[in-house]
């Protein structure tokens, strides 16, 4: 750990100067409180540092969440053994295309029974929380179980055993979206009219007892509870292709679930805190937790210890160092076949800019971790899903 100043604290070997700058004036602003913890896979994001630990006292900054709210991960661990496994992948591979939708803009035609009850919870939720999510996207029940596109992604995994783990990154969708852009342009508002000057405007926030405040909250609880939900929804169907694909029923031996974009209130040094996870996940003592690595790289089970300094935070995965735009520049289909190599995957141009090339690499960023989370399972892709 590296202490920049008072009120940045630094996990990340790899860091480039522009995000060290970005997090900087972050730190600056007063209702900080002790300090902002930059996570191993830090990288440049929209106002705030994305694998940035964000704790605020009175205010909060709607860009320290971001606009996919409550993204994060999934993983079952199955009973099944590679070696039980028959010939065939690409046949779950595609199996799973077919069963989720992929890709920006897609989303199912009809709602499956578990998403009709899923949508049933979530519209009570909303009519508590006082608003109607077709405010937003009239659309928003059929978006539940449905990947998305760029970093997101399903795969079927196996750990150091050989044991198979289902595991899948997704986040609120369009709906999340557009509740979180809504807010982000309030708070940019508000500091219009009370005349504040920030060192970013989008670090433009919104101060605790407004109706500006509130309101954000209960919107963004429910698109957590929805991101959570799409992810349960997605699950359960690729469980139910992998059944199908194993040739018989899939035991849940456990399943994990984490955020690592989202808010809640929480105790840091003798304050309670708006604790804000822009690409990190919970890593209090003794939660379990999920890293994924880049597309062909490995991803981790772990479970946090309790690092007071870093928030009770981890990172949430590799972190970018190529921009999308540069890294289709600088990597070739041949280079992202041979990092594929013995994974099926859908070989198209699309995923160039998602080549592990263009992230940090994994393993620096989990040495990185070493005191925030123990790793308890190291899983290996077999099948790997994304959207275009």
């Amino acid at each position: 750990m590296e202490r920049i100043n008072e009120r940045l604290m630094n996990w990340a070997s790899v860091l480039e100067a522009e995000t060290l700058k970005q997090a900087e004036k972050a730190s600056q602003l007063p209702f900080i409180h002790p300090h902002i913890a930059l996570m191993p896979d830090a990288h440049l994001g929209k106002g705030a540092t994305v694998g940035s630990v964000i704790p605020t006292v009175g205010a909060i900054i709607p860009a320290a969440v971001g606009v996919d709210i409550g993204c994060g991960m999934a993983a079952v661990r199955t009973q099944y053994h590679r070696d039980e496994l028959k010939p065939g992948l690409a046949g779950l591979r595609t199996a799973i295309e077919q069963a989720v939708p992929l890709s920006a803009g897609s989303y199912n035609t009809v709602l499956t029974g578990t998403a009709s009850k899923r949508v049933e919870t979530l519209t009570a939720q909303a009519e508590k929380a006082g608003f109607d999510p077709a405010r937003y996207a009239g659309n928003w029940a059929l978006q539940l179980g449905t990947l998305g596109s760029g970093n997101h992604f399903i795969e079927v995994s196996t750990d150091e055993k050989g044991t198979v783990w289902l595991f899948l990154h997704s986040g609120s969708r369009g709906v999340g979206n557009k509740i979180a852009s809504h807010h982000i342009k309030v708070a940019q508002e508000a500091m219009k009219r009370w005349w504040i000057s920030l060192p970013d405007p989008d670090l433009a926030y919104l101060a605790e007892g407004t109706d500006e405040f509130w309101a954000y909250i209960r919107e963004l609880r429910w698109a957590q509870n929805f991101a959570l939900a799409n992810r349960d929804e997605m699950m359960d169907r690729v469980v139910d292709c992998f059944a199908e694909f194993a040739g018989g029923p899939v035991r849940e031996v456990e399943r994990v679930q984490c955020h690592h974009n989202y808010t809640e209130q929480e105790q840091h040094f003798g304050k309670k805190v708006w604790l804000s996870r822009k690409g990190a996940i919970n890593a209090a003592k003794g939660v379990p937790g999920l890293i994924p690595g880049s597309m062909g790289d490995a991803s981790y089970v772990v479970v946090g210890k309790g690092n007071p300094v870093a928030l009770n935070s981890s990172p949430h995965g590799a972190g970018r160092q190529y921009s999308r735009s540069k890294a289709r520049k600088t990597f070739t289909r041949e280079q992202l076949r041979e990092a594929m190599r013995g994974i099926e995957f859908r070989d198209t141009d699309a995923f160039l800019d998602e080549i592990p090339q263009a992230y940090k690499p994994i393993d620096v960023v989990m040495r990185d971790a070493e005191d925030l989370v123990e790793v308890r399972h190291t899983l290996r892709q077999i099948v790997n899903v994304k959207g275009d």
